[in-house]
């Protein structure tokens, strides 16, 4: 299942990494790069729905796609707040709350899966809350401007990652409340 549709879905995510990035270096004025940066990330986050939608649809979900697919999600996030800071859009507080979350909750959870209590730390409708407020904030903030000459993207990006901030160290509390009881048993 390594090349299925699905799964060139997911490698396309991991593959607009250094794309979104490279944009910033070209001669382009801000404003365009900045569009094209928010519309490039909005197509490669949208294939995280995608994939998903088209593995269930053609019977072609497997493990290595359900490992591969919050790896990418993961990166892509990752990728844009680190942009976001070295363009002084959002606080490094806040990258380093969210990517610090990332890191830990993937930890545990390989954990739990390796002592075979993966589903304590199944994804739940509060991490997926938080990566529908992330996904939002980053291309808000990506693009920088006011939208429709009404919205201020800046302003309401910021508003929205720090949302996202809250919600990330409340679903990590959440994955480690869910966990204690399994980290306990085996501590003894």
């Amino acid at each position: 299942m390594f090349f299925t549709v699905p799964t060139l879905l997911t490698w396309t995510r991991i593959v607009a990494i250094p794309l979104i990035i490279g944009v910033f270096y070209l001669p382009l004025a801000p404003e365009t790069r900045n569009l094209v940066a928010t519309v490039m990330f909005i197509v490669f986050a949208w294939t995280d729905w995608l994939d998903g939608f088209l593995a269930r649809k053609l019977n072609q979900t497997s493990s290595f796609g359900a490992f591969l697919d919050p790896v990418a999600d993961k990166f892509l996030v990752c990728a844009s707040l680190l942009v976001l800071v070295h363009l002084q859009r959002t606080d490094v507080f806040v990258a380093l709350i969210i990517i610090g979350r990332e890191i830990a909750i993937s930890a545990l959870r390989e954990w739990m899966a390796r002592i075979g209590a993966s589903r304590s730390v199944a994804v739940h409708m509060l991490g997926k809350l938080k990566t529908t407020v992330q996904m939002v904030a980053i291309p808000f903030l990506l693009y920088d401007g006011h939208l429709f000459g009404l919205v201020d993207t800046r302003a309401w990006g910021q508003w929205l990652i720090w949302l996202a901030a809250v919600l990330t160290v409340w679903s990590m509390v959440y994955y480690l409340q869910k966990a204690l009881p399994e980290i306990r048993a085996r501590v003894r």
